[in-house]
């Protein structure tokens, strides 16, 4: 990764002849694990999280959940909110190098995220959302190097949608060892082991991975990277989130939390100021954007703040309501695994044969009606009915609707900009996630009056009503969106292969 690397950077694959050609079948195999490893630590990061919740709470003496809200939300929040900054630098850096450093950043915050038990919960907390900053760097540059590496044709569609595939699982895997090592050791080697798990992934990726980088070096990375929008934005996110997931834990009567709330509204005007205005390279070129694009975004962000909040409180009803062990907890939510790669598959199947709009609405309904089956959900009934049911339908949601709105993105902007579809889609899927449940909690705070189980489980009742609200609604989106594309092309064919090949490539 040095100036040597830099000159003989590969270009990324824009015919049908593929990088990927020149290696042998085992290089071959261990580059599509170690690139599908940047989606999978990805979400196992967040399995890590929800399975030993009570337990890890409980060792800083915390019990109130909007608190431990904040261990998925910090962690969901910046990897929302860094995402299209690393991908830039991908472009701009090489996207193996980006890479190799999400890994190892990730190495270092889990290592501290397991001390932190010496320490306080705000330790914990703090090392997740920085541990955040490494899917970051790994989800665009990932995308990247897969698009880069292979011509369109079926071979890049069956790796994008093992790609894809690998979210479920990952989330699944870490939620299982997180309660192992809970249960019957202790909670800090699930983070100690990640850590060794992403830097040996760090040393395969940099053996494995040709340095491929998309764009030219610069000698200005400040205008290139667009430093003030980066700065105003990423500030304004943060500052935004920062006070919806503190609210519910100190109320919204602090003056503080209010004043994060303004500062945060304050820099997101001022990103769409440099935006629109003075950025040479915008981080978001807004100019290039249809109103399909609004529509799109909007769905994504209803779909999955809705599972969002799905996740984090089905979580909450097994383990707290039901009582039932973290172990067995993720025993239960193993159906996603096997539900959400026939879902990749389907999805593959359907994007040449129908509109990516009604795609969506299929997903936005699996979203939503996921979500209710848990919600009524009675506490003493059977796993094998209605909860299983939910876990079963809500990995459609997750399938169907990445792949669509990346290819509804990448028909909505011109051929320059189709590298930014799939990392905007990833923004607004992580960033929706933390936020949704900064608004859950808000609800739930606002329900609950007291501490007794029946209480609690009003609490998280009222934030699934919430998520179920937030999923109505993207399935309204998605259908006036359907509606749009019939008025504008009533005779259009479905996107083809190609084209679905061709959305694969974006990325960062």
């Amino acid at each position: 990764m040095d100036e040597e690397e830099g000159k003989n950077e590969l270009q990324p694959v824009k015919t049908n002849q593929s990088i990927a050609d020149s290696f042998s079948v085992p290089r071959e195999i261990t580059f599509v694990i170690i690139t599908c490893m940047s989606q999978f630590i990805t979400q196992a990061n967040v399995g890590i999280c929800l399975s030993p919740l009570d337990i890890v709470g409980a060792s800083f003496g915390l019990s109130n959940g909007p608190e431990l809200a904040w261990f998925l939300a910090g962690y969901s929040l910046t990897v929302g909110t860094f995402i299209l900054v690393f991908g830039r630098c991908g472009d701009l850096f090489g996207y193996r190098r980006m890479f190799v450093i999400g890994f190892l950043w990730l190495s270092l915050w889990s290592l501290v995220a397991g001390l932190s038990v010496y320490s306080n919960h705000i330790l914990f907390i703090f090392a997740r959302v920085l541990q955040g900053l490494g899917p970051a760097m790994l989800l665009p540059n990932g995308l990247a190097i897969l698009g880069a590496t292979y011509a369109p044709g079926r071979k890049k569609d069956m790796i994008f949608a093992l790609f894809g595939a690998t979210a479920p699982n990952g989330a699944i895997v870490g939620a299982v060892f997180a309660a192992i090592f809970s249960e019957f050791a202790w909670w800090p080697w699930t983070y100690w082991s990640m850590a060794i798990v992403s830097i040996v992934c760090a040393g395969i990726g940099y053996l494995v991975i040709e340095p491929i980088r998309h764009s030219k070096p610069t000698d200005n990375a400040f205008v290139s990277l667009d430093i003030p929008g980066a700065f105003t934005g990423i500030t304004g996110l943060v500052l935004v989130n920062i006070a919806w997931n503190q609210a519910p834990a100190v109320t919204w009567a602090e003056p503080y939390v209010i004043v994060l709330l303004i500062l945060g509204a304050l820099f997101l005007a001022a990103f769409f100021v440099v935006e629109f205005k003075y950025a040479k390279h915008p981080l978001i070129p807004f100019h290039a954007f249809s109103a399909d694009v609004s529509f799109v975004l909007a769905c994504v962000a209803t779909g999955w703040g809705c599972f969002g909040t799905w996740i984090f409180y089905s979580w909450r009803f097994l383990l707290d309501t039901r009582g039932i062990s973290p172990l067995l907890a993720s025993a239960q939510f193993s159906p996603p695994c096997v539900s959400g790669l026939v879902a990749s598959c389907v999805t593959g199947l359907l994007m040449s044969r129908i509109r990516p709009a009604w795609i969506m609405c299929m997903s936005l309904t699996a979203f939503t009606l996921g979500t209710v089956l848990i919600t009524i959900a009675p506490v003493h009934q059977t796993y094998w009915a209605l909860t299983f049911v939910s876990l079963v339908i809500i990995p459609w949601g997750m399938d169907m609707s990445f792949p669509a709105a990346t290819l509804m993105l990448s028909n909505a902007v011109k051929r320059e900009h189709q590298g930014l579809a799939a990392s905007l889609v990833t923004t607004v899927v992580n960033y929706s996630i933390s936020l949704s449940l900064g608004f859950a909690g808000t609800v739930e705070s606002q329900i609950v009056h007291g501490d007794s189980p029946e209480e609690r489980l009003r609490g998280y009742r009222s934030a699934l009503y919430f998520a179920i609200g937030l999923g109505g609604l993207g399935l309204c989106i998605s259908v006036l969106y359907t509606a749009r594309s019939y008025m504008k092309s009533p005779r259009s064919a479905p996107s083809s292969s190609s084209s679905s090949s061709s959305s694969s490539k974006t990325a960062a």
